[in-house]
């Protein structure tokens, strides 16, 4: 095993490969210091299978938490809504930097919003919560799967096969900023009508549970308690209800006077009806923002989710 990190080294960085993770881990590294980027392909990047049959979003993790044990990072960088709700052995949760965009994008070729788009357009995801929410608003359009980086995503507006080409697709506004792509956006959907994934552009810095001090300070110093507290109390939705990557769920919270304020929704994956709960709680600490989370859940469930959505927590 490499040695653990060594203070006034560079800190090494780890990535997924992709543009995407690149991009976001780049600009987030900067903030560390003297700093090496180390890039690891993860089988979630290897394959276009859908990500539900390949056991969901965790397929982008786990070779990264590999490298991390294995001492051949110090630190790796996660889109947090990636991340497994379930802890890892050995590993610990470092840092959550400030947010960025939480809200979705619809890209379409002609520049035209969702309302706008012709009957029966196709209309990209890959997110079983984004579908629900797409055959909602307009239960018209043929809503059709889709994997893969954001350049190949938007190159499909384009393809010259007309069984590949679609006329709009919906990805994280975040994603698309951090390529400096968020001008291909035709519309950003509001998140009070079109909540987003929990803890969608948020990120996660992962170091060993064993890290010494050094890196501890070093890596938390970009952490934005705000940010931590909001997307705590919307992972926690996720940890009560057992929902996996399949299941339709939205959640936001926001932070303001030393009040957190979280809402959630679930959806028939139809699309064809939803249930939402909201509440408010205190502020002032990661088991105050489970606790709420905890209440809005069981709401949830009370409420008929269970019967909405697959979720294991409503057995």
């Amino acid at each position: 095993m490499t040695a653990l990190f060594k203070p006034g080294a560079p800190i090494r960085v780890g990535t997924r490969a992709s543009a995407l993770a690149v991009a976001q881990t780049s600009a987030i590294a900067a903030q560390l210091g003297s700093h090496e980027l180390v890039t690891i392909t993860s089988e979630g990047d290897r394959s276009s299978a859908p990500l539900a049959s390949m056991g969901g979003t965790g397929v982008f993790v786990s070779a990264l938490r590999d490298a991390l044990l294995a001492g051949t990072v110090d630190v790796i960088v996660h889109s947090f809504k990636d991340l497994p709700t379930a802890p890892a052995d050995g590993i610990r949760l470092a840092a959550v930097p400030i947010r960025a965009d939480a809200r979705d994008a619809l890209a379409t070729r002609d520049g035209v919003t969702l309302s706008r788009l012709p009957k029966g357009a196709r209309v990209a995801t890959g997110s079983p919560r984004r579908r629900a929410q797409l055959l909602a608003v307009r239960a018209d359009l043929d809503v059709v799967g889709i994997r893969g980086n954001v350049d190949t995503r938007l190159g499909r507006l384009y393809d010259p096969d007309d069984d590949r080409r679609v006329d709009g697709l919906v990805l994280a506004a975040a994603g698309l900023e951090r390529l400096g792509r968020l001008g291909d956006a035709s519309e950003l959907f509001d998140l009070t009508e079109w909540p987003t994934a929990p803890a969608q552009g948020a990120l996660a810095l992962e170091i060993r549970a064993d890290a010494g001090a050094a890196l501890v300070d070093r890596v938390g110093a970009v952490d934005h308690d705000l940010t931590r507290l909001a997307a705590t109390a919307e992972r926690g939705v996720l940890v009560r209800l057992e929902a996996g990557c399949s299941a339709p769920i939205a959640a936001h919270a926001t932070v303001g006077d030393g009040v957190l304020t979280l809402s959630a929704t679930v959806y028939a994956p139809d699309g064809s009806s939803r249930l939402t709960i909201a509440d408010t709680g205190g502020a002032d600490s990661d088991r105050s923002a489970l606790d709420l989370a905890d209440r809005v859940a069981q709401a949830l469930l009370e409420g008929g989710a269970a019967e909405l959505a697959p979720l294991h927590g409503g057995r």
